[in-house]
């Protein structure tokens, strides 16, 4: 089944090119089926960009899933067209007291800043607390992810003395665990980020397992079941050149940036990058959203509710 998403959104047309079975919402109302509703706070300044990464994830399996683009209440982004936003994207206010089968939070560019002066920090707050009562599964990517940890586990983030950057092998801790149901036993993600979170930090009576890591770049993926959630702290949505477009702005700016790890062929930054990742980044998306509509209720006004 197909993902449904707004009839102009620009990602559907890329989409469409690329195979992905998409619906026009005026398709989908004629289907007598319950869509799986999944919201998308998108964070990241390139919203265009984020919202086609995810859709093509989420748009992947055999399930017809709705998509709502959330944007944050508080907040203007500067690096989007306001009309974009007007069209596409809903307030978190308009949405709150909506009921979602998933919802995902993306990274944002404030990760050097302390929690509390991002300037939507208690919106942010407001959210994760909601997703507690109106959501049945979240995956937080990361910054989100950071930000989850800190809100729901007190767990800090600590700033890197370098960027960790490029294309790094987390082992697989828990080949067992159904969000990682036909993994290898080690697989590549992107990462970029200057802070990262530690394991040692992880409250003993949480609950939260580490289903994946790098000796070096860290924590990778945790399970969080006490709030039903995942938490990637790195990009395993990226497109094949992303990391590529990040070391070529920040070395035009002028800014201190290493070339990516692993990324290039022969750290050679003239030759094209090869995805390695975007296998296993569907696969984690897929069984994700399988283990939701495995669980979540068939009337979503049940999501919540206790047992639900």
């Amino acid at each position: 089944m197909p993902i449904k998403l707004p009839d102009d959104l620009p990602a559907f047309s890329t989409l469409e090119a690329e195979g992905v079975m998409v619906m026009r919402e005026t398709d989908a109302i004629r289907q007598d089926i319950r869509p799986l509703r999944i919201g998308f706070l998108n964070l990241m300044p390139n919203k265009i960009r984020t919202e086609t990464q995810i859709a093509r994830l989420i748009g992947a399996t055999p399930l017809q899933v709705e998509m709502t683009l959330v944007r944050i209440s508080s907040h203007t982004p500067r690096n989007t067209p306001p009309e974009h936003m007007i069209a596409f994207y809903r307030t978190w206010e308009e949405i709150r007291g909506e009921k979602f089968d998933g919802f995902i939070i993306t990274g944002a560019p404030v990760e050097r800043l302390p929690f509390h002066e991002v300037n939507y920090w208690d919106e942010l707050r407001r959210i994760f607390d909601w997703t507690q009562t109106n959501v049945h599964r979240c995956f937080n990517i990361c910054w989100g992810a950071q930000a989850a940890v800190h809100h729901f586990h007190g767990m800090p983030k600590y700033e890197l003395k370098q960027k960790a950057f490029g294309v790094y092998r987390h082992n697989n801790l828990c080949p067992g665990s159904p969000f990682l149901r036909g993994f290898s036993d080690d697989f590549s993600v992107p990462v970029s980020r200057w802070t990262e979170v530690r394991r040692a930090d992880i409250p003993a009576a949480s609950g939260i397992s580490v289903l994946a890591e790098n000796p070096d770049a860290g924590l990778c993926l945790l399970h969080d079941p006490k709030h039903r959630s995942l938490h990637m702290f790195n990009h395993i949505e990226y497109d094949s050149t992303s990391l590529a477009e990040e070391y070529f702005r920040d070395l035009e700016a002028g800014l201190p940036i290493q070339i990516p790890h692993d990324y290039f062929p022969d750290d050679d930054p003239s030759q094209t990058p090869r995805n390695r990742w975007r296998s296993h980044a569907h696969l984690l998306f897929g069984n994700w959203i399988n283990e939701m509509y495995q669980t979540t209720p068939f009337d979503v006004n049940e999501i919540g509710k206790p047992g639900a």
